[in-house]
């Protein structure tokens, strides 16, 4: 098994960020997360924490207290063998998100986004390193979920898959590998179901819980597709689904539907309120 970076790296502290130092730092990683304002990186810290609390619940052995540090400064990137930027699905963020990155670490590092959607290749052409760029697509909730998808671009060097491949299974992972393209294979595949699910709720065929039980017994899915796009966020999945747009046009077009729950703040789990109400965030 390869073995991990001493240090890793996360720009970005939400769930997605946090779930991602979770898996790091239980695989053994010093895991530096680096946040906006000091209030977000204190956040950040609470909410790994509190993932590490519940693993050790369930006699996961966890890492010492001083494996995780949060701050402000991509200064503390130098020493990273590997950083991941977990910032908005947006491709002006990320652009400067990775800009930051490029600024501090060390030559010798492997840089990564955790985009869904956006392609490898348009955030690598602004790059000074691109061959060794690639995309770590995580899944939301990252400790519960198997799968990352290891995006290659153009550029990136068949040593940075084999390394970052390594990686993921050294965290307890499936690693896919796929070649850059628009949604790449999850996002696109799930996005389709999704909008066409969310399509046949807006027209009435039946409510969000037939819908998903019928794919749930029917198709064996694990959880229907109303519901996963709760868990992963409404306005993730139209982040998603406009950026798809734009490469293969109509058949991703958003629902009204789904715009109007976003307009609407109804975002799905993380705000109580999606296709389902959720009492638990």
């Amino acid at each position: 098994m390869t073995t991990l970076p001493e240090t890793v790296g996360v720009l970005g502290g939400g769930r997605m960020g946090a779930g991602i130092a979770h898996a790091f730092l239980l695989a053994g990683a010093r895991v530096h997360v680096v946040e906006r304002d000091a209030e977000s990186a204190d956040a950040a810290r609470e909410r790994v924490q509190t993932a590490l609390v519940r693993s050790a619940q369930k006699g996961i052995e966890i890492p010492d207290a001083d494996n995780l540090t949060t701050g402000v400064a991509t200064d503390a990137f130098a020493d990273a063998g590997l950083v991941i930027e977990a910032v908005p699905e947006d491709r002006a963020f990320k652009l400067d998100a990775l800009a930051r990155i490029e600024g501090a670490v060390s030559d010798d590092a492997v840089v990564a986004s955790n985009t869904s959607s956006i392609s490898i290749d348009a955030l690598a052409g602004a790059m000074r390193r691109p061959q060794r760029f690639l995309g770590l697509h995580f899944f939301n909730p990252v400790p519960a979920s198997a799968l990352v998808e290891v995006v290659t671009g153009v550029a990136t060097t068949p040593e940075v898959v084999r390394a970052a491949t390594g990686w993921v299974e050294a965290i307890g992972k499936t690693a896919v590998v796929v070649r850059d393209a628009p949604g790449f294979a999850s996002s696109r595949l799930g996005v389709a179901l999704g909008l066409e699910a969310i399509r046949m709720l807006e027209g009435g065929v039946a409510s969000a819980h037939d819908i998903d039980t019928a794919m749930e017994l029917g198709y064996r899915h694990p959880m229907g597709p109303l519901r996963t796009t709760d868990i992963v966020g409404l306005d993730v999945r139209l982040g998603i689904a406009e950026e798809l747009e734009r490469a293969f046009g109509a058949r991703f077009t958003p629902p009204a539907l789904l715009r109007e729950l976003v307009a609407q703040g109804h975002l799905g789990r993380k705000t109580g309120r999606g296709f389902y109400e959720w009492s638990e965030r």
